[in-house]
């Protein structure tokens, strides 16, 4: 039986300004920072008490992390389809604006719930929700 989604993988241009990002100004827990294989490594990220964690993954020509390393390349830069949570939206985009965040829509109420969108260092979007 399947019990939880543990890794979601989003492809970076450079794994350590990625993790630099993703830990300094978002404030997330490295998890994971390992050798995988020649000129590969697994680097998994996640908010403090996540279970699911983010895989900043480098594609190379001979280990791609998609179907085709132009299909990784293809990714970088996009929407990652991800939702993260917050208990106070504007505050955490006050934060985020203040490490230099890139915000692509600022929060506004929603019929669903506050809503907000930013980006991290190579222009994958993540959404935000209240």
């Amino acid at each position: 039986m399947l019990t939880r989604v543990r890794t979601i993988t989003v492809q970076v241009t450079d794994r350590d300004r990625a993790l630099d990002f993703y830990t300094k100004k978002l404030g997330f827990e490295k998890r994971a920072d390992q050798p995988m294989g020649p000129n590969q490594r697994w680097i998994e990220v996640a908010p403090p008490g996540a279970q699911t964690r983010i895989l900043l993954y480098k594609a190379t020509k001979d280990a791609p992390g998609a179907a085709s390393y132009q299909a990784a390349l293809a990714r970088i830069g996009k929407p990652t389809d991800m939702v993260l949570e917050t208990d106070d939206i504007v505050g955490t985009f006050a934060k985020l604006k203040a490490n230099g965040v890139s915000i692509i829509d600022e929060p506004k109420k929603q019929s669903y719930g506050w809503w907000g969108v930013f980006a991290d260092q190579d222009g994958n979007s993540y959404g935000v929700h209240q």
